[in-house]
Protein backbone atom coordinates (compact mmCIF):
# COMPACT_ATOMS: atom_id res chain seq x y z
CA UNK A 1 0.00 0.00 0.00
CA UNK A 2 2.90 2.33 0.71
CA UNK A 3 4.07 1.85 -2.85
CA UNK A 4 0.80 3.23 -4.21
CA UNK A 5 0.80 6.20 -1.84
CA UNK A 6 4.42 7.07 -2.56
CA UNK A 7 4.61 6.53 -6.33
CA UNK A 8 0.93 6.71 -7.38
CA UNK A 9 1.11 9.17 -10.28
CA UNK A 10 4.47 7.84 -11.43
CA UNK A 11 3.02 4.34 -11.59
CA UNK A 12 0.11 5.56 -13.74
CA UNK A 13 2.49 7.43 -16.06
CA UNK A 14 4.82 4.44 -16.50
CA UNK A 15 1.86 2.08 -17.01
CA UNK A 16 0.46 4.46 -19.65
CA UNK A 17 3.76 4.20 -21.53
CA UNK A 18 3.66 0.40 -21.21
CA UNK A 19 0.01 0.39 -22.36
CA UNK A 20 0.91 2.44 -25.42
CA UNK A 21 3.76 0.00 -26.08
CA UNK A 22 1.33 -2.91 -25.91
CA UNK A 23 -1.15 -1.13 -28.20
CA UNK A 24 1.74 -0.47 -30.60
CA UNK A 25 2.41 -4.22 -30.69
CA UNK A 26 -1.27 -4.93 -31.35
CA UNK A 27 -1.18 -2.55 -34.31
CA UNK A 28 2.05 -3.98 -35.67
CA UNK A 29 0.86 -7.58 -35.45
CA UNK A 30 -2.85 -8.18 -35.10
CA UNK A 31 -4.17 -5.33 -37.24
CA UNK A 32 -1.87 -6.43 -40.03
CA UNK A 33 -3.60 -9.81 -39.95
CA UNK A 34 -6.94 -8.21 -40.73
CA UNK A 35 -5.60 -6.19 -43.66
CA UNK A 36 -2.80 -8.41 -45.00
CA UNK A 37 -5.02 -10.34 -47.41
CA UNK A 38 -6.10 -7.10 -49.09
CA UNK A 39 -2.47 -6.17 -49.75
CA UNK A 40 -1.32 -9.66 -50.75
CA UNK A 41 -4.12 -10.06 -53.27
CA UNK A 42 -3.37 -6.71 -54.86
CA UNK A 43 -6.78 -5.21 -54.06
CA UNK A 44 -5.24 -2.39 -52.02
CA UNK A 45 -1.82 -0.80 -51.79
CA UNK A 46 -0.10 -0.68 -48.41
CA UNK A 47 -0.85 3.06 -48.21
CA UNK A 48 -4.57 2.53 -48.92
CA UNK A 49 -4.68 -0.34 -46.44
CA UNK A 50 -3.10 1.76 -43.70
CA UNK A 51 -5.60 4.59 -44.29
CA UNK A 52 -8.58 2.20 -44.11
CA UNK A 53 -7.18 0.44 -41.04
CA UNK A 54 -6.50 3.75 -39.29
CA UNK A 55 -10.10 4.84 -39.80
CA UNK A 56 -11.85 1.59 -38.81
CA UNK A 57 -9.44 0.37 -36.12
CA UNK A 58 -9.39 3.73 -34.37
CA UNK A 59 -13.16 4.09 -34.75
CA UNK A 60 -13.67 0.64 -33.24
CA UNK A 61 -11.25 1.32 -30.39
CA UNK A 62 -12.51 4.80 -29.57
CA UNK A 63 -16.23 4.58 -30.32
CA UNK A 64 -16.93 1.01 -29.20
CA UNK A 65 -14.00 0.15 -26.97
CA UNK A 66 -16.20 0.25 -23.92
CA UNK A 67 -16.66 2.35 -20.79
CA UNK A 68 -15.95 -0.60 -18.50
CA UNK A 69 -13.21 -3.14 -19.05
CA UNK A 70 -12.11 -6.36 -17.40
CA UNK A 71 -9.08 -5.98 -15.17
CA UNK A 72 -7.59 -9.28 -16.26
CA UNK A 73 -8.38 -10.66 -19.70
CA UNK A 74 -10.27 -13.95 -19.64
CA UNK A 75 -10.28 -14.39 -15.84
CA UNK A 76 -7.02 -16.36 -15.99
CA UNK A 77 -6.24 -15.62 -12.33
CA UNK A 78 -8.49 -14.82 -9.40
CA UNK A 79 -8.42 -11.05 -8.87
CA UNK A 80 -9.68 -11.38 -5.30
CA UNK A 81 -6.33 -12.87 -4.26
CA UNK A 82 -4.82 -9.41 -4.55
CA UNK A 83 -7.34 -7.57 -2.38
CA UNK A 84 -4.79 -7.25 0.43
CA UNK A 85 -1.79 -6.61 -1.82
CA UNK A 86 -2.87 -4.10 -4.49
CA UNK A 87 0.70 -2.89 -4.93
CA UNK A 88 1.68 -6.37 -6.13
CA UNK A 89 -1.19 -6.36 -8.63
CA UNK A 90 -0.12 -2.93 -9.92
CA UNK A 91 3.44 -4.11 -10.57
CA UNK A 92 2.06 -7.31 -12.09
CA UNK A 93 -0.17 -5.42 -14.51
CA UNK A 94 2.77 -3.20 -15.49
CA UNK A 95 5.00 -6.24 -16.05
CA UNK A 96 2.28 -7.95 -18.09
CA UNK A 97 1.85 -4.99 -20.42
CA UNK A 98 5.56 -4.57 -21.00
CA UNK A 99 6.05 -8.31 -21.46
CA UNK A 100 3.24 -8.70 -23.99
CA UNK A 101 4.37 -5.59 -25.85
CA UNK A 102 7.94 -6.89 -25.99
CA UNK A 103 6.90 -10.28 -27.38
CA UNK A 104 4.62 -8.66 -29.96
CA UNK A 105 7.48 -6.40 -31.04
CA UNK A 106 9.81 -9.38 -31.44
CA UNK A 107 7.17 -11.39 -33.34
CA UNK A 108 6.32 -8.43 -35.58
CA UNK A 109 9.96 -7.84 -36.44
CA UNK A 110 10.23 -11.50 -37.44
CA UNK A 111 6.98 -11.33 -39.42
CA UNK A 112 5.23 -13.87 -37.18
CA UNK A 113 1.45 -13.43 -36.84
CA UNK A 114 0.76 -14.27 -33.18
CA UNK A 115 -2.19 -13.77 -30.85
CA UNK A 116 -2.15 -10.55 -28.83
CA UNK A 117 -4.69 -12.05 -26.43
CA UNK A 118 -2.49 -15.07 -25.80
CA UNK A 119 0.51 -12.75 -25.34
CA UNK A 120 -1.14 -10.85 -22.48
CA UNK A 121 -2.57 -14.06 -21.00
CA UNK A 122 0.88 -15.65 -20.97
CA UNK A 123 2.26 -12.56 -19.24
CA UNK A 124 -0.49 -12.64 -16.61
CA UNK A 125 0.19 -16.33 -15.95
CA UNK A 126 3.85 -15.47 -15.35
CA UNK A 127 3.31 -12.78 -12.76
CA UNK A 128 0.41 -14.70 -11.21
CA UNK A 129 2.60 -17.73 -10.57
CA UNK A 130 5.39 -15.74 -8.88
CA UNK A 131 3.07 -13.58 -6.77
CA UNK A 132 0.07 -15.77 -5.83
CA UNK A 133 1.32 -19.24 -6.72
CA UNK A 134 0.54 -21.66 -9.54
CA UNK A 135 -2.73 -22.54 -7.82
CA UNK A 136 -4.05 -19.06 -8.59
CA UNK A 137 -4.07 -19.79 -12.32
CA UNK A 138 -7.19 -21.23 -13.97
CA UNK A 139 -5.31 -23.96 -15.82
CA UNK A 140 -8.51 -25.31 -17.33
CA UNK A 141 -8.80 -22.17 -19.42
CA UNK A 142 -5.23 -22.66 -20.63
CA UNK A 143 -6.32 -26.04 -21.99
CA UNK A 144 -8.99 -24.24 -24.00
CA UNK A 145 -6.37 -21.86 -25.40
CA UNK A 146 -4.13 -24.73 -26.46
CA UNK A 147 -7.14 -26.39 -28.06
CA UNK A 148 -7.84 -23.21 -30.01
CA UNK A 149 -4.47 -23.60 -31.76
CA UNK A 150 -6.00 -26.56 -33.60
CA UNK A 151 -9.78 -26.06 -33.56
CA UNK A 152 -10.11 -22.50 -34.85
CA UNK A 153 -7.63 -22.80 -37.75
CA UNK A 154 -9.32 -26.06 -38.74
CA UNK A 155 -12.83 -24.57 -38.71
CA UNK A 156 -11.70 -21.48 -40.64
CA UNK A 157 -9.73 -23.63 -43.07
CA UNK A 158 -12.74 -25.82 -43.85
CA UNK A 159 -15.00 -22.78 -44.41
CA UNK A 160 -12.39 -21.09 -46.63
CA UNK A 161 -11.87 -24.30 -48.59
CA UNK A 162 -15.61 -24.63 -49.25
CA UNK A 163 -16.03 -20.97 -50.26
CA UNK A 164 -13.02 -21.11 -52.59
CA UNK A 165 -14.16 -24.37 -54.20
CA UNK A 166 -17.64 -22.91 -54.71
CA UNK A 167 -16.25 -19.84 -56.53
CA UNK A 168 -14.15 -22.10 -58.76
CA UNK A 169 -17.02 -24.39 -59.71
CA UNK A 170 -19.72 -21.75 -60.04
CA UNK A 171 -17.66 -19.02 -61.72
CA UNK A 172 -14.01 -19.51 -62.68
CA UNK A 173 -14.10 -23.06 -64.08
CA UNK A 174 -17.09 -22.37 -66.34
CA UNK A 175 -17.25 -21.37 -70.01
CA UNK A 176 -18.74 -17.95 -69.13
CA UNK A 177 -17.10 -16.78 -65.88
CA UNK A 178 -18.19 -13.15 -66.21
CA UNK A 179 -21.82 -14.08 -66.80
CA UNK A 180 -21.76 -16.43 -63.84
CA UNK A 181 -19.98 -13.85 -61.70
CA UNK A 182 -22.87 -11.46 -62.29
CA UNK A 183 -25.27 -14.28 -61.47
CA UNK A 184 -23.71 -15.55 -58.25
CA UNK A 185 -21.76 -12.59 -56.83
CA UNK A 186 -24.90 -10.91 -55.40
CA UNK A 187 -25.40 -14.00 -53.23
CA UNK A 188 -21.81 -13.85 -52.02
CA UNK A 189 -22.37 -10.17 -51.27
CA UNK A 190 -25.51 -11.02 -49.29
CA UNK A 191 -23.70 -13.68 -47.27
CA UNK A 192 -20.83 -11.29 -46.65
CA UNK A 193 -23.16 -8.53 -45.47
CA UNK A 194 -24.97 -10.98 -43.19
CA UNK A 195 -21.77 -12.25 -41.58
CA UNK A 196 -20.10 -8.86 -41.11
CA UNK A 197 -23.33 -7.46 -39.68
CA UNK A 198 -23.35 -10.21 -37.07
CA UNK A 199 -19.66 -9.64 -36.30
CA UNK A 200 -20.12 -5.89 -35.98
CA UNK A 201 -23.19 -6.07 -33.76
CA UNK A 202 -21.92 -8.82 -31.46
CA UNK A 203 -18.24 -7.89 -31.24
CA UNK A 204 -18.06 -4.29 -32.36
CA UNK A 205 -21.10 -2.58 -30.87
CA UNK A 206 -21.77 -4.49 -27.65
CA UNK A 207 -19.69 -1.99 -25.70
CA UNK A 208 -21.96 0.96 -26.48
CA UNK A 209 -25.08 -0.50 -24.93
CA UNK A 210 -26.35 -2.49 -27.94
CA UNK A 211 -27.06 -5.76 -26.15
CA UNK A 212 -29.15 -7.68 -28.68
CA UNK A 213 -30.23 -11.29 -28.44
CA UNK A 214 -28.86 -13.66 -31.06
CA UNK A 215 -32.31 -13.94 -32.66
CA UNK A 216 -32.51 -10.15 -33.03
CA UNK A 217 -28.99 -9.96 -34.43
CA UNK A 218 -29.72 -12.60 -37.06
CA UNK A 219 -33.02 -11.02 -38.10
CA UNK A 220 -31.39 -7.60 -38.58
CA UNK A 221 -28.37 -9.14 -40.32
CA UNK A 222 -30.61 -11.23 -42.59
CA UNK A 223 -32.47 -8.12 -43.69
CA UNK A 224 -29.18 -6.32 -44.34
CA UNK A 225 -27.97 -9.34 -46.31
CA UNK A 226 -31.08 -9.31 -48.52
CA UNK A 227 -30.69 -5.59 -49.20
CA UNK A 228 -27.01 -6.09 -50.05
CA UNK A 229 -27.91 -8.90 -52.46
CA UNK A 230 -30.45 -6.71 -54.24
CA UNK A 231 -28.08 -3.74 -54.32
CA UNK A 232 -25.23 -5.83 -55.76
CA UNK A 233 -27.54 -7.30 -58.42
CA UNK A 234 -28.47 -3.86 -59.76
CA UNK A 235 -24.90 -2.61 -59.39
CA UNK A 236 -23.65 -5.36 -61.69
CA UNK A 237 -26.38 -4.49 -64.18
CA UNK A 238 -24.68 -1.17 -64.89
CA UNK A 239 -23.43 -0.58 -68.43
CA UNK A 240 -19.79 -0.69 -67.30
CA UNK A 241 -20.20 -4.35 -66.38
CA UNK A 242 -22.28 -5.16 -69.46
CA UNK A 243 -19.26 -4.32 -71.66
CA UNK A 244 -16.92 -6.75 -69.89
CA UNK A 245 -15.74 -9.59 -72.12
CA UNK A 246 -17.00 -13.07 -71.43
CA UNK A 247 -13.65 -14.50 -70.25
CA UNK A 248 -12.20 -11.43 -68.56
CA UNK A 249 -10.98 -13.07 -65.32
CA UNK A 250 -9.38 -9.82 -64.13
CA UNK A 251 -12.78 -8.14 -64.02
CA UNK A 252 -14.23 -11.05 -62.09
CA UNK A 253 -11.41 -10.74 -59.56
CA UNK A 254 -12.16 -7.01 -59.17
CA UNK A 255 -15.70 -7.88 -58.14
CA UNK A 256 -14.35 -10.12 -55.38
CA UNK A 257 -12.00 -7.31 -54.41
CA UNK A 258 -15.03 -5.21 -53.48
CA UNK A 259 -16.26 -7.98 -51.19
CA UNK A 260 -12.81 -8.26 -49.61
CA UNK A 261 -12.63 -4.58 -48.76
CA UNK A 262 -16.08 -4.62 -47.14
CA UNK A 263 -15.17 -7.63 -45.00
CA UNK A 264 -11.77 -6.20 -44.03
CA UNK A 265 -13.34 -2.90 -42.90
CA UNK A 266 -15.86 -4.67 -40.68
CA UNK A 267 -13.22 -6.95 -39.19
CA UNK A 268 -10.95 -3.97 -38.51
CA UNK A 269 -13.76 -2.17 -36.64
CA UNK A 270 -14.62 -5.27 -34.60
CA UNK A 271 -10.93 -5.89 -33.88
CA UNK A 272 -10.35 -2.33 -32.70
CA UNK A 273 -13.34 -2.45 -30.37
CA UNK A 274 -12.29 -5.74 -28.78
CA UNK A 275 -8.53 -6.17 -28.79
CA UNK A 276 -7.81 -2.65 -27.55
CA UNK A 277 -8.88 -4.12 -24.18
CA UNK A 278 -5.68 -6.16 -24.15
CA UNK A 279 -3.76 -2.90 -23.76
CA UNK A 280 -6.16 -0.72 -21.80
CA UNK A 281 -7.51 -3.36 -19.38
CA UNK A 282 -4.36 -3.59 -17.24
CA UNK A 283 -3.76 0.17 -17.64
CA UNK A 284 -7.29 0.93 -16.47
CA UNK A 285 -6.79 -1.44 -13.52
CA UNK A 286 -3.63 0.36 -12.38
CA UNK A 287 -5.24 3.79 -12.75
CA UNK A 288 -8.29 2.65 -10.76
CA UNK A 289 -6.26 1.05 -7.97
CA UNK A 290 -4.07 4.13 -7.55
CA UNK A 291 -6.97 6.59 -7.64
CA UNK A 292 -9.01 4.61 -5.10
CA UNK A 293 -6.06 4.22 -2.75
CA UNK A 294 -5.62 0.48 -3.27
CA UNK A 295 -9.13 -0.86 -3.92
CA UNK A 296 -9.05 -3.88 -6.26
CA UNK A 297 -12.02 -4.44 -8.59
CA UNK A 298 -12.76 -7.08 -11.22
CA UNK A 299 -13.97 -4.44 -13.65
CA UNK A 300 -12.97 -0.79 -13.81
CA UNK A 301 -14.37 2.42 -15.24
CA UNK A 302 -12.27 3.83 -18.05
CA UNK A 303 -10.70 7.26 -17.62
CA UNK A 304 -11.43 9.47 -20.68
CA UNK A 305 -7.80 9.51 -21.83
CA UNK A 306 -7.25 5.75 -21.88
CA UNK A 307 -9.21 4.76 -24.99
CA UNK A 308 -7.61 7.41 -27.26
CA UNK A 309 -4.19 6.31 -25.99
CA UNK A 310 -4.93 2.72 -27.00
CA UNK A 311 -6.33 3.75 -30.38
CA UNK A 312 -3.33 5.95 -31.19
CA UNK A 313 -0.93 3.18 -30.14
CA UNK A 314 -2.64 0.67 -32.45
CA UNK A 315 -2.45 3.07 -35.39
CA UNK A 316 1.23 3.87 -34.70
CA UNK A 317 2.17 0.18 -34.62
CA UNK A 318 0.40 -0.48 -37.90
CA UNK A 319 2.01 2.47 -39.69
CA UNK A 320 5.55 1.87 -38.44
CA UNK A 321 5.91 -1.92 -38.33
CA UNK A 322 2.75 -3.46 -39.77
CA UNK A 323 4.26 -4.21 -43.17
CA UNK A 324 6.23 -7.17 -41.77
CA UNK A 325 3.25 -9.30 -40.73
CA UNK A 326 1.24 -8.05 -43.70
CA UNK A 327 3.88 -9.61 -45.92
CA UNK A 328 3.60 -12.97 -44.15
CA UNK A 329 -0.20 -13.01 -44.27
CA UNK A 330 -0.50 -11.58 -47.78
CA UNK A 331 2.20 -13.44 -49.68
CA UNK A 332 4.21 -15.68 -47.33
CA UNK A 333 1.78 -18.57 -46.80
CA UNK A 334 0.35 -18.90 -50.31
CA UNK A 335 -0.27 -16.73 -53.35
CA UNK A 336 -3.49 -14.77 -53.01
CA UNK A 337 -5.85 -13.28 -55.56
CA UNK A 338 -8.96 -11.23 -54.68
CA UNK A 339 -11.21 -14.30 -54.89
CA UNK A 340 -8.85 -16.34 -52.70
CA UNK A 341 -8.42 -13.47 -50.27
CA UNK A 342 -12.19 -13.05 -50.08
CA UNK A 343 -12.61 -16.74 -49.27
CA UNK A 344 -10.07 -16.43 -46.43
CA UNK A 345 -11.49 -13.19 -45.04
CA UNK A 346 -15.07 -14.44 -45.25
CA UNK A 347 -14.09 -17.69 -43.50
CA UNK A 348 -12.35 -15.74 -40.74
CA UNK A 349 -15.44 -13.59 -40.13
CA UNK A 350 -17.71 -16.66 -40.22
CA UNK A 351 -15.53 -18.49 -37.69
CA UNK A 352 -15.65 -15.45 -35.40
CA UNK A 353 -19.46 -15.64 -35.54
CA UNK A 354 -19.40 -19.38 -34.76
CA UNK A 355 -17.02 -18.79 -31.86
CA UNK A 356 -19.15 -15.97 -30.45
CA UNK A 357 -22.21 -18.17 -30.49
CA UNK A 358 -20.59 -21.27 -29.00
CA UNK A 359 -18.11 -19.71 -26.57
CA UNK A 360 -15.18 -21.27 -28.44
CA UNK A 361 -11.90 -19.63 -27.35
CA UNK A 362 -10.56 -17.95 -30.46
CA UNK A 363 -7.67 -15.96 -31.83
CA UNK A 364 -8.47 -13.93 -34.94
CA UNK A 365 -4.82 -14.34 -35.96
CA UNK A 366 -4.94 -18.11 -35.87
CA UNK A 367 -8.37 -18.07 -37.51
CA UNK A 368 -7.17 -16.05 -40.50
CA UNK A 369 -4.01 -18.12 -40.89
CA UNK A 370 -6.14 -21.27 -40.88
CA UNK A 371 -8.43 -19.75 -43.50
CA UNK A 372 -5.50 -18.90 -45.76
CA UNK A 373 -4.20 -22.45 -45.32
CA UNK A 374 -7.62 -23.73 -46.41
CA UNK A 375 -7.48 -21.65 -49.58
CA UNK A 376 -3.95 -22.80 -50.32
CA UNK A 377 -4.81 -26.44 -49.63
CA UNK A 378 -7.68 -26.22 -52.12
CA UNK A 379 -5.04 -25.55 -54.79
CA UNK A 380 -2.82 -28.42 -53.65
CA UNK A 381 -0.16 -28.84 -50.97
CA UNK A 382 2.47 -27.45 -53.36
CA UNK A 383 0.74 -24.06 -53.19
CA UNK A 384 1.65 -23.72 -49.50
CA UNK A 385 4.96 -22.47 -48.14
CA UNK A 386 5.55 -25.12 -45.50
CA UNK A 387 8.60 -23.37 -44.02
CA UNK A 388 6.58 -20.23 -43.27
CA UNK A 389 3.74 -22.32 -41.84
CA UNK A 390 6.17 -24.18 -39.57
CA UNK A 391 7.55 -20.90 -38.22
CA UNK A 392 4.06 -19.51 -37.63
CA UNK A 393 2.90 -22.58 -35.68
CA UNK A 394 6.11 -22.53 -33.63
CA UNK A 395 5.50 -18.88 -32.75
CA UNK A 396 1.99 -19.75 -31.51
CA UNK A 397 3.38 -22.42 -29.19
CA UNK A 398 6.12 -20.10 -27.91
CA UNK A 399 3.80 -17.14 -27.23
CA UNK A 400 2.41 -18.27 -23.85
CA UNK A 401 5.72 -19.32 -22.24
CA UNK A 402 7.56 -16.36 -23.78
CA UNK A 403 5.03 -13.92 -22.32
CA UNK A 404 5.26 -15.65 -18.94
CA UNK A 405 9.08 -15.64 -18.76
CA UNK A 406 9.44 -12.02 -19.85
CA UNK A 407 6.72 -11.00 -17.39
CA UNK A 408 8.49 -12.68 -14.47
CA UNK A 409 11.77 -10.92 -15.33
CA UNK A 410 10.10 -7.51 -15.72
CA UNK A 411 8.13 -7.98 -12.49
CA UNK A 412 11.31 -8.58 -10.49
CA UNK A 413 12.98 -5.57 -12.13
CA UNK A 414 10.02 -3.31 -11.30
CA UNK A 415 9.88 -4.74 -7.78
CA UNK A 416 13.56 -3.89 -7.32
CA UNK A 417 13.10 -0.34 -8.65
CA UNK A 418 10.00 0.64 -6.66
CA UNK A 419 10.55 -1.25 -3.40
Amino acid sequence: MELIQQYGHILILVTAVFGFFMAFGIGANDVSNAMGTSVGSGVLTIKQTIIIAIIFEFAGAYLAGGEVTQTIKGGIIDISLYADMPDVLVLGMMASLFSAGTWLLIASRMGWPVSTTHSIIGAIIGFGCVTAGAGAVEWGKITGIVGSWFVTPFVAGVVAYLIFISTQRLIFDTSEPVKNAKKYTPYYMGLTALVISVVTMKKGLKHIGLHLEWSEVFIISFIIGILATIGCYFYLKRSAFEKIQTNDFASVEKIFGILMIATACAMAFAHGSNDVANAIGPLSAVASIVETGGQVAGKTELAPWILPLGGIGIVAGLVILGYKVMGTIGTGITELTPSRGFAAQFACATTVVIASGTGLPISTTQTLVGAILGVGFARGIAALNLNVIRNIVASWVITLPAGAVISIVIYHILNFIFR
